[in-house]
């Protein structure tokens, strides 16, 4: 086969190819019009894709007639035929107009020069004609060659509002026309299958820019993958014919026509042809994906979508994060979301229209909610596994939300719980200071009675003594004091008491001055002094010594304050003291409000020895928040 054969068969294919692309667009156009009840189709779409089939056609009609009619095409079907080839650059310019979406007077200057060039060559193309029974017209092809590359320069110069991807497809189907339409103008028959693949194929690359940019995923999802793998198909094909079937089959020219090695050889390519498409197609298919359309990975945009909500800790969070990552990985121009009130449980989880998708949120409790995505860039539509990937998204957003309405009510029920019992616990603290005040003024009343029989001048000062330490009681009415005012009172009670053991009683109180000013629990070191006196000092015949002392303790990176009551008294055994220990309200109380305060962390425990005394202890953690300025 010869260059020319071979430039032949390039034009025959790129022609039929040419047919198909054009009218998949004139069907888009048809297909995906605004409304079906009238006629609202895209003007500037239905007319290109007509201007593509008149070229195309009118081509591959006039290159079929010249091998077998045997006669002179048609002039006036030469001129339809490559008048609407010179109004395509016209279309470019005006579509990128168009998508630009600006009011630039430049821009639309530009636009009418180049419907005025392509109404100037087509004057000239018919002029032909008329004149000369003669087209195309060289002239009107130079005038075009001319104006692509003027049409170039004013894209570069005025400032589209597009990306740069965007420029490069329009200034690459202009250059490829320009050169186009100057090799048609030099009226010199190809050679070289090349050079007529660019000369008379130069309306591809124009409505690829077009579907490219107004339908990029309607046109890649109906048509481009199969597209391209037919046409790897066919150049896989072509290459094998021309590089390694015809120069085989050139040995066997002077055997018969149907020699059986020729024919062996050709079958074997179409055999390999055939072996060879499913790769072809898988190839093609991961072109538009990856490269055309930049697909997302959809099971990696589940893991992010997923771990993206698990960090929201607000339902409205996690709905605008899972629009915004749907709307990004599906080009939507706009979405949002709505609360539904009605729960249906054969509503389907995906509806979706032409232009449109509604993604419903199945919570396990009403109120559920609705996802609506909209205005899908380049025409797209959803596929069987784009469908597959948002009815995934729209159950991990249900069970987040799920999950936070859980948290939600258990934090809610945490609270309240919490509430009753600091309630409870108050109510308590309140009834355990109600036990104390009174059983502490009992034993102080018992004091004065019996010192109004023995010493009337000391059961007045008593008295007053008892007046100043009822004040200071009634006065405190919080559940904590510091460690001096509750130091001041022991020391007041120890007074009244004094008065009545006299040289019998003698008390040590050892305190180090920069530990007074911590907080601790009201009358919790009031009832252990009680109950030394009581238990210790009065049952004595000569008394003894109440001591009091306090210091911190460190342990496991904690700090304690540890107080202690020190009786000289007689002591008891373990038994005594574990009988008198359950009956003694005080020291109960006392246990109860450590415990109340400081759970595990606080302790009471008292030490008795037969002979040696008795001490009681406590022991509870502080922090810098239990200082007091």
């Amino acid at each position: 086969m010869n260059s020319l054969n071979t430039a032949s068969l390039v034009n025959l294919l790129g022609f039929t190819v040419g047919v198909a692309l054009y009218a998949l667009l004139l069907v888009m156009v048809i297909r995906h019009r605004k409304s079906k009840d009238n006629f609202s189709f895209d003007l500037l779409l239905l007319a290109t894709a007509i201007l593509g089939l008149l070229w195309n056609v009118g081509e591959l009609v006039a290159h079929i007639w010249k091998d077998f009619g045997g006669g002179q095409v048609s002039p006036v079907l030469l001129a339809v035929s490559y008048s609407a080839l010179g109004f395509l650059p016209s279309v470019v310019v005006r579509v990128a107009w168009k998508n630009n979406g600006s009011e630039n007077k430049n821009a639309r200057l530009l636009t009418f020069a180049a419907y005025g060039l392509s109404l100037l060559a087509t004057f000239f193309h018919f002029q032909s004609v008329i004149l000369y029974k003669v087209a195309p017209s060289s002239l009107a092809l130079q005038i075009l060659t001319v104006g692509s590359l003027a049409l170039l320069a004013g894209l570069l110069v005025f400032n589209f509002k597009q990306t740069l991807e965007n420029k490069t497809i329009w200034i690459t189907a202009l250059l490829i026309f320009a050169v186009s339409a100057f090799h048609l103008s030099s009226e010199a028959e190809g050679t070289s299958w090349l050079v007529e693949l660019v000369a008379h194929q130069s309306s591809l690359p124009l409505v690829l820019a077009i579907l490219l940019q107004d339908y990029r995923f309607a046109f890649a999802d109906l048509f481009l993958k199969r597209a391209l793998s037919l046409l790897l198909l066919a150049l896989t094909a072509f290459g094998l014919y021309v590089f390694a079937a015809s120069p085989l089959l050139a040995l066997h020219a002077k055997h018969e026509e149907n020699d059986v090695q020729g024919v062996s050889i050709l079958l074997t390519f179409w055999i390999a042809t055939a072996l060879i498409y499913p790769s072809l197609y898988r190839f093609a298919a991961w072109l538009v994906d990856k490269i055309i359309l930049r697909r997302a990975d959809y099971a990696n945009l589940r893991v992010e979508i997923s771990k993206t909500i698990e960090k929201e800790n607000a339902i409205e969070n996690v709905l605008g994060e899972t629009c915004r990552s749907l709307a990004s990985a599906l080009t939507a121009k706009e979405s949002n979301w709505n609360q539904n009130s009605e729960y249906v449980s054969n509503l389907p989880t995906v509806n979706f229209t032409s232009n449109a998708a509604e993604i419903f949120v199945p919570t396990a409790e009403l109120p559920a909610y609705k996802i609506h995505l909209k205005d899908f860039s380049g025409g797209r539509r959803l596929l069987s596994d784009e469908i597959e990937m948002l009815e995934a998204v729209s159950l991990l957003t249900a069970r987040r939300i799920d999950a936070l309405r859980v948290m939600g009510e258990r934090f809610e029920q945490k609270s309240r719980e919490q509430e009753f019992s600091k309630l409870a616990a108050e109510a308590q603290l309140s009834a355990l200071r109600a036990q104390i005040n009174p059983h502490f003024l009992f034993n102080a009343l018992t004091t004065i009675g019996y010192l109004i029989q023995t010493a009337p001048e000391k059961a007045f000062a008593t008295l007053m003594k008892l007046t100043a330490l009822l004040r200071r009681v009634l006065k405190s009415s919080g559940e904590f004091t510091t460690l001096s005012e509750e130091i001041q009172l022991v020391e007041s009670y120890l007074e009244i008491e004094r008065a009545r053991f006299e040289e019998r009683l003698k008390v040590e109180i050892n305190v180090p001055q920069d530990l007074k000013r911590l907080r601790v629990p009201a009358f919790i070191l009031q009832p252990l002094v009680e109950n030394a006196v009581k238990h210790g000092i009065s049952k004595a015949k000569l008394g003894g010594r109440v001591e009091i002392s306090a210091k911190l303790q460190s342990e496991k990176d904690k700090v304690f304050l540890k107080i202690n009551v020190f009786d000289s008294g007689a002591g008891v055994n373990f038994n005594e003291l574990f009988l008198k220990r359950q009956k003694n309200v005080g020291l109960n109380n006392v246990e109860q409000r450590l415990r109340s305060y400081y759970g595990n962390a606080a302790v009471l425990k008292i030490e008795s020895e037969v002979g040696k005394g008795t001490t009681a202890e406590i022991k509870f953690p502080i922090s810098n928040s239990k200082l007091v300025n």
